[in-house]
């Protein structure tokens, strides 16, 4: 990822300092500038089987996955403007029955958070455990993957898993893009291409025409299209969503594929994460055995999204083990036999937050510090990760110093 650092802050609040036009939506040129977004239609059989289905007045469920942007970050107010929930309703106008009530929404962004939390909450955060069965999936991770530890085997586990599932959803990849012009696109679009999935380029779309002059075809600036160096403004997400509408409409008028896709093939990248689950407090369907030792209270201030079209606020992770300062100083122990391993912890901003250190199978493998980012949200960490499954013992404990310190486990994605 390139730097994002003062200099680009200052040539933002100080670009286009001159009073500028409204966005004009719908013109000859911001329709061109929006079909730049369209990287590759892909094989359209999933897409147009919802589509048809919609048309037909069928219940479509239309699912979002992905980070700050997908939560809606930037726009106001954000459950309705945010670009998932304007491009819902472009589907929704386009192809939904008796005023689109057939149609209906999904929303699953969390703010600060990669594939590598994603693919671990989709089940609980998009399939609601098994009450959803969307027949489109958004992923939306362009810009939150840079710390991915995989490189990239987390995305394509996430769009495999997604892809796999037994009623066959559509799975549009979608690339948003930083205010310095910055995506992880070149990493990721090789998983769309691989297995010939929709991909719809935000980068692509905008980021040409920045450059230019007024007079020369510009359509947005930055100033309009960012609400931040990270987020997107009303005018941002409604470009998001206008392309993905694109995507849509292009599909509508295109012969369907008579094939559908095939995810029977060696992974591009990886795919070992590809039948990961959530274990937690509440889920633990493999029956780890499990000591809470001093991580027995359960903590409450936790990352809280905007989740589908709700004004209110869900907490992220709710069922955790929690080390607060009055625990005793016995370990977090777990047996849990398991191929690999991820740990979600919470980041957190207050000074009564300490270092945990972490041992596997006797072994010290990493210290963790929630003031790395140093805000409230939820944080992944590969623990281990095998070609077999077999029995592993974790164990967490606070680290030397920190022991009168907090500490929240939130979970664990494990694969078998």
């Amino acid at each position: 990822m390139s730097e994002i650092n003062g200099l680009i802050q200052d040539e933002y609040r100080n670009a286009d300092l001159e009073v500028e036009s409204p966005v004009v939506f719908g013109t000859d040129g911001y329709q061109a500038m929006i079909r730049k977004s369209l990287l590759s239609k892909g094989n359209n059989h999933r897409l147009k089987n919802a589509i048809e289905k919609a048309e037909r007045g069928e219940d479509v469920t239309i699912a979002y996955i992905g980070g700050s942007i997908t939560q809606g970050a930037g726009a106001k107010p954000i459950h309705t403007n945010c670009y998932a929930y304007q491009s819902y309703m472009k589907f929704k106008d386009m192809f939904g029955k008796n005023g689109g009530e057939n149609v209906h929404f999904v929303k699953a962004g969390v703010g600060g958070t990669p594939s590598e939390l994603g693919m671990i909450r989709y089940e609980r955060d998009v399939l609601r455990n098994g009450t959803v069965e969307p027949d489109i999936v958004i992923v939306e991770f362009a810009v939150n993957d840079a710390g991915d530890e995989t490189n990239g085997v987390c995305y394509e586990s996430l769009c495999l898993k997604i892809l796999s599932s037994k009623n066959k959803p559509a799975v549009i990849l979608l690339f948003s893009v930083f205010i310095d012009d910055w995506n992880l696109q070149e990493r990721l679009a090789p998983v769309g291409e691989h297995y010939n999935l929709p991909m719809v380029s935000v980068k692509d779309a905008v980021v040409e025409q920045f450059r230019l002059a007024k007079e020369e075809g510009k359509i947005i600036t930055k100033k309009q299209f960012f609400y931040d160096i990270y987020h997107p403004t009303y005018d941002g997400h409604t470009v998001m969503a206008d392309c993905l509408s694109y995507l849509f409409s292009e599909t509508k008028r295109s012969i369907q594929d008579t094939e559908d896709i095939t995810t029977e093939k060696l992974p591009v990248i990886g795919n070992r994460f590809k039948d990961v689950q959530l274990l937690d407090r509440k889920d633990n369907r493999i029956a780890a055995r499990i000591e809470k030792g001093g991580f027995g209270e359960t903590d409450t201030d936790l990352q809280l999204v905007e989740m589908d079209a709700n004004t209110y606020l869900t907490p992220q992770f709710p069922n955790n083990w929690f080390h607060t300062a009055a625990s005793d100083r016995e370990s977090f122990k777990m047996t849990i036999n398991s191929r690999s391993l991820i740990l979600v912890f919470k980041d957190s901003g207050s000074s009564e937050f300490g270092t945990a250190d972490i041992f596997v199978d006797g072994h010290h493998i990493k210290s963790l510090d929630p003031h790395e980012i140093n805000w409230t949200h939820c944080n992944a960490v590969i623990l281990y990760q095998e070609d077999v499954c077999r029995e592993h013992q974790v164990e967490i404990k606070m680290a030397s110093g920190h022991e009168d310190k907090c500490f929240t486990i939130l979970g664990f994605g494990y694969t078998l």
